[in-house]
């Protein structure tokens, strides 16, 4: 197969602020592969956690370098691909946009949407939340009437950790209530706490209704998670904690659920994986995203019916998202009845 590498840049309608920083720009990577007439697409977008940086120079370089590897291969033999990937090391996001396209491939190969020839049903999707990043008060008030003006989302994601403290926390999370009393609400500290401070906010945040706490603790301090998890009234999830499935045993019994992210895991393979993995020991899944596009949000829309939660707006934040794909439909986003990922490129970009 032949495989061709391009950036674009998309731009955030409104600033992202989590615990580490703020976005307002990423540059992203897509991904085509050729074979038999059949063009498949994927995504890769960057992302950090910690020590763990994934930049597009590095993603893209890594792409550049395995191709040659990768010509004499059918994206049908998957296994095999996988296993180049792997020994080569690749950054888990220049991973997910081969494995994205190669399904993609597939699916357009056989003439089916991907979430079909998983024998998925769509009906058991769920809403998804939208987020509303660290801000005063009065901000994240804003950013909530500028997301119910135009989307008809049902669930708000808060983000917490604010550099300035709990008490920032605080009147931050009462302004969002008190500007949307009736959105069911999640929280993501974005590991922006520590144990003592994560269980005196868990409390707190059962006490105004909120359903979850994600990523409380910073990566690294996963042996605190059990202790926490023992005295928060809250179901606890992990994101940066947990990348693919081998993380998972070891946070079974620390932890309430898991948020897989395509990046993170390096596909839909491993995604897959991580969902009977974390069923397996009796653990919620969530679906969630960086800065991605249209392209690979409606890749992990495709595998939504496996999922109890979903962060999947980072699209709907963009005002020049170059693809179009799954759509939203009375708070949920839905796959379409197109083959593959059914993604295709917007009027405006076309």
């Amino acid at each position: 197969m032949r495989i061709k590498v391009e950036t674009f840049t998309v731009n955030k309608r409104f600033p992202l602020t989590i615990s580490r920083g703020t976005t307002t720009q990423t540059t992203n990577i897509w991904v085509k592969i050729f074979q038999d007439g059949i063009e498949g697409w994927g995504e890769a977008s960057p992302f950090g956690v910690g020590n763990h940086r994934q930049s597009t120079d590095i993603i893209k370089a890594a792409l550049l370098e395995i191709a040659p590897l990768l010509e004499t291969f059918s994206p049908i033999q998957r296994q095999e691909i996988e296993q180049i990937l792997i020994r080569a090391k690749l950054p888990t996001a220049a991973q997910a946009a081969l494995d994205i396209a190669m399904h993609d491939w597939l699916g357009k190969r056989v003439g089916l949407p991907l979430w079909q020839m998983w024998g998925l049903n769509i009906n058991a999707i769920v809403p998804i939340s939208v987020t509303i990043g660290i801000n005063s008060p009065e901000a994240a008030k804003k950013r909530v009437r500028d997301w119910l003006e135009f989307t008809d989302v049902k669930i708000l994601k808060v983000k917490l950790g604010s550099p300035d403290g709990m008490e920032a926390d605080r009147k931050m999370l009462i302004g969002v209530r008190e500007e949307a009393p009736h959105p069911e609400l999640y929280v993501d500290a974005n590991g922006g706490w520590n144990l003592e401070d994560s269980i005196e906010m868990c409390n707190w945040l059962a006490d105004l209704g909120v359903k979850y706490v994600e990523q409380p603790l910073p990566r690294g301090q996963e042996i605190n998670l059990a202790q926490l998890k023992e005295k928060s009234p809250l179901p606890i999830f992990v994101d940066e904690s947990c990348f693919c499935a081998a993380d998972i045993p070891q946070l079974a019994n620390s932890v309430d659920g898991i948020n897989i992210k395509l990046m993170k895991s390096g596909g839909l393979s491993e995604a897959m994986r991580m969902v009977h993995t974390a069923r397996s020991h009796s653990l919620q899944v969530m679906f969630g995203c960086y800065s991605d596009s249209s392209l690979a949000n409606t890749a992990a829309i495709q595998l939504a019916p496996l999922a109890d939660y979903l962060d999947l707006d980072s699209h709907l934040n963009l005002i020049d998202d170059p693809f179009t794909g799954a759509w939203l439909q009375e708070g949920k986003i839905l796959p379409n009845n197109l083959p593959g990922l059914g993604v295709q490129r917007s009027a405006s970009s076309a």
